[in-house]
């Protein structure tokens, strides 16, 4: 055994061993998966049946010149506006759960004091009760 065996063995002793976490998801989770997965099929399955259809309604519309022949159209157009909208909003939803689930949301808390040293003294003496009777040193020239 060389020196470098020895002391990769020394050290594997006094260190803790590394526990790999498995991350098994519940049943409730599982659930959750699966009706997303469900849910983003099949909204991409409507958006494109809604694409597809447009070309067909179009040359309907364009060679008929009917008036409602437009409108079914146009509501068609809306109506696959609104189902990409649900899907965007499920995979916002999806992440606000991911998200919850995983609980590390990052809050940044920044504060900004306005006003000179002697009052930021001030507030610090005020909430330190050991040192509540040392001096402020006050930055304003007496006269």
């Amino acid at each position: 055994m060389d020196k470098l065996e020895k002391m990769q063995e020394s050290l594997n002793k006094n260190l803790p061993e590394k526990k790999v976490k498995k991350t098994e998801l519940t049943t409730t989770q599982k659930e959750v998966k699966d009706d997303y997965e469900f849910s983003r099929k099949t909204y991409k399955d409507l958006i494109e049946t809604g694409v597809r259809s447009l070309d067909v309604l179009a040359e309907l519309a364009r060679e008929s010149e009917h008036p409602r022949a437009f409108e079914v159209l146009s509501k068609a157009i809306k109506d696959i506006g609104d189902v990409t909208d649900k899907l965007m909003d499920l995979q916002k939803s999806n992440r606000d759960l991911n998200d919850e689930n995983k609980g590390k949301k990052e809050v940044t808390n920044n504060n900004l004091f306005v006003g000179s040293t002697t009052d930021l003294q001030r507030l610090f003496m005020k909430h330190d009760k050991e040192n509540k009777d040392k001096k402020i040193i006050d930055a304003t020239p007496e006269e």
